[in-house]
């Protein structure tokens, strides 16, 4: 399943809506060019019309999330990233400038396997839900934020209704790396 939440944005007098694919990341821009001012601007959710001075009717269309306002690189730094992996990790992939949701380091191609994933805001709580309807085992990690649990190879931490997740792949055994992880929790959780 994949959530879609605009961010409206306003350019050569047409109200685009910037949509954003949270079940693993990624971005779709929704709206046109100036010949496109008559079309609509659709949200597969529901459809918000546009007042004469092209703001967006919905009050709520026009606020984006807190979590918006939240670098996932920001949250954990390559530095912090290469000691939870141990291992050095190349710089984030690069990504659209607007898309700062997830950040993803990964391993040099000389080895090890090493890959760390930073995800914010819908993403993040939509990855813990999933892995909760296929029935992963989560456990509640103490002193992170508002709400947070472990499972291997991951955490989820929320603060102030805004979530977060990172999740390290590596290719030894994943309670190698709990203690690791339950302490970048913390460290996210902070930064939210």
């Amino acid at each position: 399943m994949t959530h879609l939440a605009p961010v409206w944005r306003r350019g050569g007098g047409v109200l685009t809506a910037v949509v954003t694919l949270t079940a693993l990341g990624g971005c779709a821009l929704v709206g046109g060019s100036d010949d496109d001012r008559d079309a609509p601007v659709v949200d597969v959710q529901r459809s918000v019309a546009a007042t004469p001075d092209g703001d967006p009717s919905d009050e709520s269309a026009q606020a984006p999330p807190a979590a918006a306002a939240v670098d996932a690189c920001a949250l954990l730094p390559k530095q912090e990233a290469e000691k939870l992996a141990g291992t050095p990790l190349e710089p984030p992939l690069e990504k659209p400038s607007a898309d700062r949701s997830t950040c993803t380091y990964t391993g040099p191609t000389t080895g090890p396997t090493a890959q760390v994933e930073v995800y914010v805001g819908d993403g993040a709580k939509k990855f813990l839900d999933i892995d909760r309807e296929l029935g992963h085992e989560l456990n509640p990690i103490s002193g992170a934020g508002d709400e947070a649990y472990a499972e291997d190879g991951t955490v989820f931490v929320s603060k102030g209704g805004v979530w977060a997740c990172v999740r390290l792949v590596r290719s030894d055994d994943p309670a190698t790396y709990r203690a690791a992880l339950e302490s970048a929790a913390r460290t996210v959780a902070g930064r939210l």
